[in-house]
């Protein structure tokens, strides 16, 4: 690769790369070569450096492998894309999977193509590059989207079309990342896909997600099956709000209700406590040990068969 310095154009170069270029110790050249990434270059593995801001942290061991062999008999087809930092001094800005894999085929030297960036233009770039890759899972495609919005300073809008998708896709996307922890996990793991994710999204309470997600994976639903689950709940609870008028906010302890419960107290010979939450509540059934509790459960089993 040829090292000639060219003279550097001032312009609209960021500070810190303007600095580099104007900087003898170095050797980033401003041609258009570089600018445009035209031209593929042979350059020593050794002198490329990892993306910092490289968005994808795990790499599969056996898909590395495969890809490795096929290095080994066809060479790497795709050439890789880095920034030049210096005199042979290279940071990679897209391609670790595929540079991870030529060092196995022992490969010590990479086809690239060249270019200039600043930071920002690198991490819009390998985020971008990393959202189009095929195997990408719905989680890992929102976090990107996340951090071109959030690092990038870019809109929804801008953002639909850097990636080439519209602003409602991009806006589904950036939903999955309000499910609980458990709901997520599984979706990047592949246990449920977006359309039962979607559905899980249709419930506003937290824990009714978790129990809709447990479901799905329990009964092993459909998506149409976890749409209509949600449908039925939402029904029944426009019903249920239709009649909340006639209901008292938090029902009272009556001493008809006393009774029962102070007969309930000496019937298992523990103290029963009734706690009312709404028009809902609990009955607390405490025990002292295991035999206390199995002395409880048999007394209830035979109030149940008198």
């Amino acid at each position: 690769m040829s090292k000639d310095l060219n003279k550097p154009k001032k312009g609209g170069l960021g500070r810190g790369l303007s600095a580099l270029l104007n900087n003898a110790e170095t050797d980033i050249t401003v041609s258009s070569e570089y600018r445009a990434g035209g031209g593929v270059h042979l350059i020593d593995i050794a002198d490329i450096e990892a993306n910092p801001f490289q968005p994808r942290t795990e790499f599969e061991e056996k898909a590395l492998e495969e890809l490795s062999e096929s290095i080994k008999v066809h060479g790497l087809i795709q050439p890789v894309t880095v920034r030049k930092m210096g005199y042979d001094k290279y940071q990679l800005i897209s391609g670790e999977r595929r540079t991870r894999a030529s060092i196995l085929a022992g490969l010590t030297k990479l086809p690239a193509y060249v270019r200039i960036a600043n930071d920002q233009e690198m991490l819009e770039m390998a985020l971008i590059e990393n959202i189009q890759r095929e195997n990408l899972n719905p989680i890992e495609v929102s976090l990107s989207y996340k951090r071109l919005l959030e690092e990038c300073s870019l809109k929804q809008e801008e953002l639909g079309d850097r990636v080439g998708k519209d602003r409602s896709t991009v806006s589904n996307y950036l939903r999955l990342l309000r499910l609980p922890e458990e709901v997520q996990v599984a979706l990047r793991e592949n246990k449920i896909s977006m359309g039962h994710a979607k559905a899980i999204l249709g419930v506003d309470d937290t824990d009714e997600q978790i129990a809709l997600f447990r479901r799905i994976e329990k009964e092993n639903l459909s998506v149409r099956g976890a749409e209509d689950i949600v449908k039925q709940a939402k029904s029944n609870k426009g019903t249920q709000n239709q009649g909340k008028a006639s209901l008292p906010t938090v029902f009272e302890i009556d001493d008809a209700l006393k009774l029962k419960v102070d007969k309930l107290n000496k019937s298992l010979s523990t103290a029963v406590n009734i706690k009312p939450k709404g028009n809902k509540g609990e009955i607390v059934i405490p025990f002292k040990s295991y035999e206390d509790l199995e002395r409880i459960l048999t007394s209830l089993s035979e109030h149940e068969e008198a």
